[in-house]
């Protein structure tokens, strides 16, 4: 809620109704301040428009003019106004600036299967998703989207998102020393660009239509591990056209890397855009040639 503007002068005095200044040959002009106070309900979701722009006529002698002296950005985008809501149970009613797209940081020297995963796939998808060097954002499923589940008529989930992508995958075998492999997909099942997420930009009818990784030794005599094409589906493996992708990433890895991402401190609602980055990775100049994982710090 929004009250009325309150004009005052320097001195906090009652201003009257506007900011006009009258002419006063014997006297200095005094400020003139405008405040209006907005308050939220408290309930549901709001945005609050804080954004200001200012104008000033002169009109002296019949001959009035007029300056623009700006606003606080551009109202397109909104910069000034905070989003309220009560919608995230795990924590007190709080507000954000939505316009701010924050980052998450894997700790790719401890996930550095993970990080590379994450980072090739940024590199080789056609719309980049959660990039930061290809400026290309990822857009979070959150508690409060109208996409529903046709089946159960409930909210879409991101387990209902992984179940499309993972649920007819079956590991590449690998070398023991590998572990335990879990299905990781890319885009993470948590956001809109999900291959399982429905009317997605990378919608598809199951995880066989994309892009097919596991990990593995590199095969070189070394105690390398790297990331190798899982030809099974495609012979030839991964063309680089592909809107989504699932690899074989070791289960520890596959469950931790992603697993502190604060979306609930972050107060993130469905459809708020971040992005990924991977730092042990960000040095390599392109997905083309082989690059290997830097330790960060």
């Amino acid at each position: 809620m929004t009250s009325n503007i309150r004009w005052a002068d320097d001195q906090n005095n009652p201003a009257g109704g506007d900011a006009y200044w009258p002419i006063e040959p014997d006297s200095r002009y005094g400020g003139r301040w405008g405040t209006i106070q907005t308050t939220w309900s408290g309930t549901g979701k709001e945005t609050i428009d804080l954004g200001w722009s200012i104008t000033a006529t002169v009109n002296a002698g019949g001959n009035p003019a007029t300056a623009n002296f700006g606003t606080s950005g551009d109202v397109r985008v909104r910069e000034l106004a905070p989003r309220c809501d009560d919608i995230l149970k795990s924590s007190a009613p709080g507000c954000v600036l939505p316009y701010f797209k924050p980052t998450y940081t894997v700790d790719t020297n401890l996930y550095p299967a993970a990080g590379a995963y994450y980072w090739l796939m940024q590199e080789k998808m056609p719309d980049h998703a959660g990039s930061v060097r290809w400026d290309s954002l990822l857009h979070y499923l959150g508690p409060d989207t109208k996409v529903t589940n046709p089946s159960t008529g409930k909210p879409w989930t991101s387990d209902n998102s992984r179940n499309k992508m993972c649920g007819n995958w079956t590991a590449h075998p690998s070398d023991a020393a590998v572990g335990s492999m879990d299905c990781d997909e890319y885009a993470m099942a948590s956001t809109h660009e999900s291959g399982g997420f429905p009317g997605g930009v990378n919608q598809v009818t199951n995880g066989d239509q994309c892009a097919q990784l596991f990990t593995d030794k590199m095969g070189d005599g070394s105690a390398n591990f790297g990331l190798l094409a899982d030809t099974r589906k495609a012979v030839d493996g991964p063309d680089g056209t592909e809107r989504c992708d699932r690899a074989a990433i070791a289960s520890t890895q596959n469950q931790q890397a992603f697993k502190s991402f604060p979306a609930p401190s972050w107060r993130m609602l469905d459809d708020d855009g971040f992005f990924v980055s991977n730092p042990g990775f960000e040095h390599c100049a392109n997905a083309n040639t082989t690059c290997a994982w830097r330790k960060v710090g």
